[in-house]
């Protein structure tokens, strides 16, 4: 009896298949949501740094809106990335692949609060500028108060981040889905994102050197699944 219930050969190749093409959409979603989020936080603090950045933003409202879309785009990867690695992850540790699940849904829905402060910023330095010098401190308080928002949604979204990714490597490091030196790379990254993350909600800005291990993972991670994949040894 107990051989009818094992994956005939036929099956297992599509198994097999099915999972390295999971792989490679994960993989291009992960530089996808890279290369988005890079380009438009660029954008976006190149005119919120601004010493005017009431007087600026308007003007420039199409960088502004251009970097609300890349953000968007990171967001809608985030999302695909949760549901695509939940299968995978659920024949391994089910508690801990709905934990990444939960946490990358929560991280997308913060990073979306997150960019409403520009498009709130956007009509405020309208009427900054049609108002002139009358009610300017006003409108730089409220201003200074929607970017504050901005960035306190970003980092609670990047403690979120590390939080789940945090368990997401130590199920891929004990399942040897890929090589555990990557899966390491990634504990290093997640934990060192932590500290920043938690560091910036208590003022203390260390700045983005906290960011590069992190980094290194979300790039050499991807490569690997869309060059090799996961491993095949994986439960049927």
């Amino acid at each position: 009896m107990e051989s009818y219930n094992r994956p005939r050969p036929t099956q297992r190749r599509e198994k097999m298949n099915s999972n390295k093409k999971t792989a490679r959409i994960v993989g291009v979603l992960f530089l996808v949501a890279t290369a988005a989020f890079m380009i438009g936080d660029g954008v976006l603090q190149s005119v919120l740094n601004h010493p005017e950045f009431l007087s600026n933003l308007y003007p420039d409202r199409t960088k502004v809106i251009a970097g609300i879309f890349f953000e968007l785009i990171n967001s809608a990867a985030v999302v695909g990335i949760a549901l695509l690695m939940f299968p995978i992850l659920k024949q391994h540790n089910e508690a801990i692949a709905l934990g990444y699940f939960g946490s990358r849904i929560i991280e997308s829905a913060l990073l979306i609060v997150s960019i409403l402060s520009p498009l709130v910023l956007i009509t405020l330095s309208e009427e900054y500028i049609t108002a002139g010098a009358a009610g300017d401190s006003y409108f730089q308080t409220i201003g200074r108060a929607a970017i504050k928002g901005h960035y306190m949604a970003f980092e609670m979204a990047m403690l979120v981040l590390s939080l789940g990714s945090l368990i997401f490597c130590y199920l891929l490091y004990k399942s040897k889905l890929i090589p555990r030196f990557i899966s390491v790379i990634g504990l290093i990254g997640y934990a060192a994102l932590l500290a920043s993350g938690c560091s910036a909600i208590f003022g203390y800005d260390i700045g983005m050197i906290l960011y590069i291990p992190g980094a290194v993972f979300e790039i050499i991670f991807p490569i690997w699944l869309i060059v090799k994949g996961f491993n095949q040894t994986m439960k049927s």
